[in-house]
């Protein structure tokens, strides 16, 4: 396993990070602790979660979120496991079905982080990122809150995700003028099939020096291999059905191009981010110990400067960096 820095930070995360969105849902506990032991044992160090992972993401769902947290607090009481990763989480979704229980007010950011140390069983959260972008909260308060939690010792380091490039400029500006670190890592939907932050995203990332985390690696399931329009099951989505439809030839294209080189869709989609030198590390959300075994694979995939080229043109980004490329 190779170790990459988190932006300008010194801490080192592993080149793929184990997403547990699966947990709780999609993923029983008993899968979910063979998942990460074996990931540990692959060298993969940083674990991502959210308080609202493990169920329907709803807090008017009876079995609605705080799952995930909860199997992993449980997986690292068993013996020394805490130290031996790099444990992040999220908040900013609702938690409840109050005015308060959500966003990035100081009030929640307290209150989310004490609820997150109590279903994960520990004192420390080394990655503590906001879901999404607030902009009904000041940017004074939202660090504000976060410097507390560092002086108190419950996080170390602070990331965003979702945000838009002007979003990253204006929240480093101010925790600059705060003399505080501000932003280690930004978690984007990055792909192949979706690279619009290319445009704006990359860019603000590279000038602060913050790390890229990219979310969805396959599309949410659209370069996973399997391009059945009729598929059913849990690819049957309306949403997922139609990008299949939309995105038919390219598909094909895609397809001949991965058997030609002897390697899965969603390998060579995971080794393109793995090339990426903007990317830090891509995240993963294995549901079974397979997939896990699959992805990790990835990391032994070198794509040449020709197959680079022609996943170029399958799938076209935006064109560069803004402004040039739509104007000049």
């Amino acid at each position: 396993m190779e170790y990459k820095n988190l932006g300008r930070t010194g801490l080192k995360v592993s080149r793929l990070i184990l997403g547990t969105m699966n947990f709780g849902e999609l993923t029983d506990e008993q899968t979910a602790f063979k998942i990460m032991d074996r990931a540990v044992e692959a060298g993969i160090n940083t674990f991502d979660t959210a308080d609202v992972y493990g169920g329907p993401q709803s807090p008017d769902m009876e079995k609605g979120f705080g799952f995930s947290e909860e199997i992993i607090g449980r997986w690292l009481s068993q013996g020394d496991r805490r130290d031996k990763i790099v444990l992040a989480t999220k908040l900013y979704q609702p938690m409840g079905t109050g005015p308060n229980d959500r966003r990035l007010s100081a009030y929640h950011i307290k209150r989310a982080v004490e609820a997150s140390l109590k279903r994960l069983q520990t004192d420390h959260i080394d990655l503590y990122q906001m879901h999404h972008v607030d902009r009904s909260t000041s940017w004074e308060e939202i660090w504000q809150g976060m410097e507390q939690l560092v002086r108190e010792g419950k996080i170390t380091y602070v990331g965003s995700s979702n945000f838009a490039g002007w979003d990253i400029a204006t929240a480093q500006s101010i925790a600059d003028s705060r003399h505080f670190l501000g932003l280690a890592s930004e978690q984007s939907l990055y792909n192949l099939s979706n690279r619009a932050i290319e445009l704006e995203v990359i860019p603000a990332l590279r000038y602060y020096n913050i790390g890229l985390i990219p979310w969805s690696p396959i599309g949410m399931g659209l370069l996973g291999g399997n391009f059945d329009i009729s598929e059913e099951g849990r690819r049957h989505t309306k949403d997922l059905q139609n990008r299949l439809s939309q995105h038919q030839k390219q598909l094909e294209e895609y397809r001949k191009l991965c058997e030609e080189i002897g390697e899965e869709p969603s390998v060579v989609a995971l080794a393109w981010l793995l090339q990426n030198p903007v990317v830090t590390a891509p995240i993963i959300g294995p549901r079974t110990v397979e997939q896990l075994e699959k992805s990790l694979h990835a990391l032994e995939l070198t794509l040449s400067k020709d197959v680079l080229s022609k996943l170029d043109e399958i799938w076209p980004g935006p064109g560069g960096e803004a402004p040039q490329a739509y104007a000049w």
